[in-house]
């Protein structure tokens, strides 16, 4: 084979940044696998992940709006692929490993409940003093243990790298070889990267879904600082409805985000001199932020996410459909809890090992919103319309 995996090595080095993550060191996977003849370490990695079931359930699962809102608000399938389109466009300027980013951006939503945040804060109230929940966590034991594709090992056998992406910061995870490494080494450039491209994103497409939803007003929206950058570019714009405005608001302040923090990463990377992949972990040793807006845009995004904080996410119709996602899986949660034999087979093989509150949590979590509906009907519990 003329461009086999030495001759793809060969050529990703011509491109990489000497702080990047070469994928001649991806971090060991858990089991031993031998190298693909001509696809690279986390090229694999990202196959997995798009071939999981986890993945394909994202299509699903709430970003903000439940499904049955509408066809064209985000989900956390397209919100997924948004921040891997991000993360892969930081990471291409700056010469990071666009492979890593955009597999770690696939992967960061995988572990997230049914019913968007409101069903972690049901879950994580649920699994109170059983262990916990925490979509991050369950984000990695998806990928180690809870994906069943190969018969030699659980999981999908993902390298050290992509696993230390996966994990966020004061993530209270289970203690292992992992986590020392995660303490010491610390997360990637590409990681981080990622952590910012998925607050860019939902920042983003937050404020498009909003306006377009009629859940937020234009006449608020103009007294953010971040308008004021915007509206140069906003005014070349012939708009004819909301819906013009909505989708231009969001490209122009996606681009305003991704533009500054690329800008402001430069900078730090000069600043602290970071050379190698040593020096990011020297860098997150001392706590030196190199992946940030700048002082200014960081005092404007944060006012953002306050006025999306207070005027979406704790909109009364939200809000509504929150608590309704919330009661739904309390009512499953209890009723599983009796009923274990509505508890699929594979499930309850792991109850004597870790448990039945964690194994009703997997599954719980693993549920799209539409089949969480869907078991409460089929399971005769209390159901009331959506």
């Amino acid at each position: 084979m003329k461009k086999g995996r030495n001759w793809l090595l060969e050529e990703e080095e011509k491109i990489l940044a000497p702080y990047a993550v070469s994928s001649r060191n991806p971090g060991e996977r858990e089991y031993a696998e031998p190298d693909h003849p001509y696809r690279l370490p986390f090229q694999r990695d990202r196959d997995r992940i798009i071939h999981s079931h986890a993945f394909k359930r994202l299509e699903y699962k709430t970003q903000v709006f439940v499904y049955s809102e509408g066809d064209h608000f985000r989900n956390r399938l397209t919100h997924t692929l948004e921040v891997a389109g991000i993360s892969k466009t930081i990471s291409k300027v700056l010469g990071l490993n666009e492979d890593l980013s955009e597999t770690i951006a696939l992967a960061h939503d995988l572990g997230h409940s049914p019913f968007g945040h409101a069903g972690q804060e049901a879950l994580s109230d649920l699994m109170r003093g059983k262990g916990g929940f925490e979509h991050n966590k369950q984000s990695l034991r998806v990928v180690q243990k809870l994906e069943r594709r190969y018969p030699d090992f659980p999981g999908l056998n993902l390298c050290g790298e992509t696993l230390l992406g996966i994990m966020k910061h004061g993530g209270d995870y289970e203690k292992s070889d992992l986590l020392d490494v995660r303490r010491g080494v610390g997360p990637s450039l590409e990681a981080m990267v990622v952590d910012s491209s998925d607050e860019i994103t939902y920042s983003a497409h937050d404020l498009e879904d909003g306006l377009e939803s009629g859940l937020l007003t234009l006449s608020d929206v103009k007294e953010l600082k971040v308008w004021k950058r915007m509206e140069d570019s906003l005014l070349k714009t012939n708009f004819s409805d909301i819906d013009s405005i909505s989708r231009s608001a969001g490209r122009v302040v996606l681009n305003l985000m991704v533009s500054d923090l690329i800008d402001s990463i430069e900078s730090n990377l000069q600043k602290y001199s970071i050379n190698s992949r040593e020096d990011v972990s020297l860098a997150f040793q001392n706590q030196w932020k190199l992946v940030q807006f700048s002082e200014e845009f960081q005092i404007e995004f944060l006012e953002l996410k306050s006025y999306l904080f207070g005027k979406l996410y704790r909109h009364p119709e939200v809000s509504r459909m929150s608590e309704r996602g919330k009661e739904t899986i309390h009512l499953l949660f209890k009723h599983f809890e009796s009923h274990p034999e509505s508890i699929p087979e594979s499930y309850r093989n792991r109850e004597e090992e870790e448990g039945r509150a964690r194994i009703i949590c997997d599954y719980i979590a693993g549920m799209t919103d539409r089949y969480a509906i869907e078991k409460l009907k089929r399971e005769g519990i209390l159901w009331f319309p959506y």
